[in-house]
């Protein structure tokens, strides 16, 4: 028993490898897990006493457990049956594509990253590149709705910075989880978003499995009442102007929902508009090949910020205009449905014509629709005095239109300043005229108020 035993170096240092894992995942695993479980249920406790509404359980509970609820739930697993017997597949082997899609799609939430830094870079870089406003928004409404109804924000999609500008501005009403597209899973994106509660989908996937398992975790998300932002366009914007909804997380909600039965689903839509779109210029150019293919280039980024950088520290830096948010009138889709509302593309509809209704109009949008119409030159005094004739025409139709200073001259002076900045009009004698190549682009900025204009 006490007699010496002689082993390879190697054979050694296996068995104290072994020895050191075995010690961690039954001591010292726990031990971490458990220091970190508490610590996140201090932070959430403190962050929930100044929400409106507070983090639901389902948001906090651990991403491993979550997966396992997804793909043991019996439409998942019907599905992953189905999907066996119509692909000629054994179930084990659908079964595990179901664990991945799931585990590709379930998000990670951390309250220490969404509140402690997500919020707070979102309202630096914010206002760092933008001067942000407020627009409509109806405090009542909002306060009135059902504290047990699962919140779902419904936004138009103009920009990557859309996501930035509403976390920050609906910090104080609760957090929200995203769905975000496949650019968002390069490393090491991934896992922040992840870990800010955004969750991933294929938008252009047709597998039936992976809807159905998409399906039901943004189902089980409502039905545990985790405040949502969706974009009902789907993608980004290629032209400026709302687009018609596309139906597949709405459908996901509203096929699923038994007004009386469900908890109350509430949508508030969101309008938001920028006086310079940062993706502008890649969005017209996918706008005329016809499709979504974008062309970021990762060298074409680095150039854009180090520029930025550059004027920066030269003096030469000019934030990106105004940018603003309105909030729309609530939206329950149970007395939608009571009053006869029927589908996922009745919702869809109802809910673009609140977000057109309330969308902010911004100097740049105003300056180049009346360039666009004016069709030649046109002196900065009539500029002036047609954009106050818009104004008063949107203004007229109960449309919202911010007024930097209050004042139609500044307006006007700030919306021709942004595009002077960027070449897209010359000014020759007082004579401004819209300089040449760059038509698609004002008319990208005006298509955003062109609803509002007639």
């Amino acid at each position: 028993m006490f007699r010496t035993v002689e082993l390879p170096l190697w054979a050694l240092i296996l068995i104290l490898l072994f020895a050191a894992v075995t010690f961690a995942s039954h001591f010292l695993f726990p031990s971490v897990r458990w220091f970190f479980r508490r610590r996140m249920e201090r932070v959430v406790a403190k962050v929930n006493q100044r929400l409106d509404r507070p983090i639901e359980p389902f948001k906090l509970a651990e991403r491993h457990d979550m997966i396992q609820r997804l793909i043991y739930d019996p439409k998942v697993t019907q599905a992953i049956v189905d999907h066996a017997r119509e692909e000629g597949v054994p179930e084990n082997v659908a079964f595990e594509s179901a664990r991945r899609y799931a585990r590709e799609i379930v998000p990670s939430f951390s309250a220490t990253a969404y509140f402690g830094f997500g919020t707070r870079l979102a309202r630096w870089l914010s206002n760092r590149i933008y001067r942000v406003r407020l627009g409509h928004y109806d405090e009542t409404a909002i306060k009135d709705i059902d504290p047990d109804a699962t919140v779902i924000f419904v936004m138009n999609h103009r920009s990557n910075m859309d996501y930035v500008l509403v976390t920050w501005l609906a910090a104080e009403r609760s957090a929200l989880s995203y769905a975000v597209g496949e650019w968002a899973r390069i490393w090491p994106l991934r896992m922040l978003i992840r870990s800010m509660g955004a969750y991933f989908i294929r938008r252009k996937s047709r597998n039936k499995l992976y809807r159905r398992v998409l399906a039901r975790y943004v189902q089980m998300a409502t039905e545990g009442g985790v405040t949502q932002a969706v974009f009902p366009e789907g993608g980004l914007s290629l032209d400026g102007s709302v687009q018609a909804p596309k139906l597949g997380l709405l459908s996901y909600i509203v096929n699923d929902f038994e007004p009386g039965e469900s908890r109350d689903v509430v949508f508030v839509p969101i309008a938001l508009n920028y006086d310079r779109v940062l993706e502008d210029r890649v969005l017209i150019e996918a706008n005329k090949q016809g499709n979504r293919k974008f062309g970021f280039k990762v060298s074409g980024i680095f150039g854009f910020i180090f520029r930025q950088i550059r004027f920066i520290f030269t003096g030469r830096f000019h934030r990106f205009g105004y940018a603003a948010v309105s909030f729309g009138q609530p939206m329950s889709l149970t007395e939608f449905m009571n009053s006869g509302g029927k589908g996922p593309e009745a919702v869809g509809n109802a809910l673009m014509d609140r977000i057109r209704d309330v969308l902010p109009v911004l100097p740049v949008p105003l300056v180049a629709t009346v360039l666009l119409q004016a069709e030649g030159a046109i002196s900065e005094d009539e500029l002036t005095t047609r954009v106050s004739a818009l104004i008063d025409q949107i203004a007229h139709d109960e449309g919202h239109v911010h007024l930097p200073r209050n004042s139609v001259d500044y307006a006007a002076e700030v919306g021709l300043r942004m595009l002077k900045l960027r070449k897209m009009v010359a000014v020759n004698n007082n004579a401004i005229t819209i300089a040449p190549d760059h038509q698609d682009e004002l008319s990208f900025y005006a298509n955003s108020i062109k609803h509002l204009v007639h």
